[in-house]
């Protein structure tokens, strides 16, 4: 991906490739009915970015990748919401039974792959992730899901700062403004993750 700011991040050193390790795991974040649909939080490019992951998870259960899923998931009663919803009162409509937060039908999860209960960005934060990467002892993160600038990022950066090498499945994240995806694709090549398509991804 061509940028016209890209050569001030290469001047600085930035830009290179972390590379793939020898035992990658793909999470798949927030990729749930309400973040699917227009009318919630979906929009964009969201849609084909849940079409082009259904053939990514089922190369990942094809080759033994370890898999996650994540879903944002509030008390009934808000009572495990903070600042967070402040900022987006309307993600306390996803509570564990409402259907806004199940996941896609075309990407259910399967028996051994874990599913991740958040109340923030990050897929990191106050959940079991790490955990489970760590006792199945992958060094590389592939990251698909939305939104590109919100929790997609959020989870790169800690994938990273977890000291995993990250990649941004690209044609496998997506955001409701294609403005701030361009953007944030961008900026997390240049600093935290590798960008990878499907095809060099199920290439290897």
């Amino acid at each position: 991906m061509s940028h016209p700011e890209e050569a001030i991040y290469k001047a600085q050193g930035m830009g290179n490739s972390s590379g793939m390790g020898a035992a990658p795991a793909l999470v798949l974040v927030d990729f749930v009915v309400g973040f699917a649909d227009p009318a919630h939080f979906g929009g964009g490019n969201i849609g084909p970015a849940i079409e082009h992951a259904v053939a990514l998870l089922a190369h990942a259960r094809a080759v033994g990748w370890p898999v996650a899923h994540t879903r944002v998931v509030y008390a009934d009663d808000g009572s495990d919401a903070g600042v967070f919803t402040l900022k987006s009162p309307s993600l306390l409509k996803l509570t564990e039974t409402s259907p806004l937060s199940q996941t896609v039908p075309q990407l259910t999860p399967m028996a051994g792959e874990v599913v991740v209960r958040k109340r923030g960005a990050s897929a990191f934060f106050d959940t079991q992730l790490s955990g489970f990467l760590r006792f199945r002892r992958v060094d590389t993160l592939i990251v698909a899901g939305c939104t590109t600038s919100g929790c997609v990022r959020a989870t790169v950066i800690d994938a990273m700062q977890h000291d995993f090498r990250t990649i941004v499945a690209v044609d496998c994240v997506g955001d409701r403004a294609l403005g701030p995806h361009e953007a944030n694709l961008f900026d997390m090549r240049q600093k935290y993750a590798d960008l990878m398509t499907n095809a060099a991804l199920m290439a290897g």
